[in-house]
């Protein structure tokens, strides 16, 4: 696992209020965008890659680039975080998103989130020593820290419906068809 060696990139500060206007903005965009055309619910998705260093990857998605690597004992420089970790990582911050989402069109209050993704991973397969384990995570485990107002009961059902609603969970919890080509 790499540490965190620098602070993330710092965001504006943003009220509780601020944070409610853009949701509502964006849900009543995409609902206005939606009833138009149905057509306008498909989004396309590109990253790309360039191989660098052992095993590392400078990945470019829209304006962004960051480095995705292996730890020293996977062949790599332990640069920056692996693959797996970053697919924990794009599932928490999913579940971030519809938390706060779901939490505002619900009308609870979130104080403070913190949500944890843990993964089982067996590298028999990856090093071709035994092709019968699965190559990706055969157990996941999310865990919630949610603080507020509420009742136990109102934020289990908040966790409920992000856990419906996440898309990053959806492609952990279920086959994509996936394709792939020399080009």
């Amino acid at each position: 696992m790499t540490q965190l060696l620098d602070p993330p990139t710092a965001l504006p500060t943003i009220s509780d209020d601020e944070r409610a206007a853009r949701l509502n903005a964006a849900g009543a965009a995409w609902s206005e965008r939606i009833a138009a055309s149905p057509a306008n619910a498909q989004l396309k998705t590109r990253v790309s890659g360039r191989a660098v260093g052992s095993v590392a990857t400078e990945i470019r998605a829209g304006a962004h680039r960051f480095l995705v690597d292996e730890p020293a004992g996977l062949a790599g420089d332990d640069a920056a975080p692996s693959p797996v970790e970053y697919a924990l990582g794009a599932l928490v911050s999913c579940q971030v998103v519809v938390f706060r989402l779901y939490a505002q069109a619900l009308g609870l209050t979130i104080d403070e989130l913190e949500i944890t993704a843990e993964g089982d991973l067996d590298v028999r397969k990856i090093f071709g020593i035994d092709e019968s384990v699965r190559a990706g995570f055969h157990g996941v485990r999310v865990s919630v820290e949610i603080t507020g107002p509420n009742t136990p009961e109102e934020y289990e059902n908040l966790r409920q419906i992000v856990d419906a609603h996440c898309p990053v969970l959806d492609i952990f919890e279920n086959p994509v068809p996936t394709t792939g080509a020399l080009v």
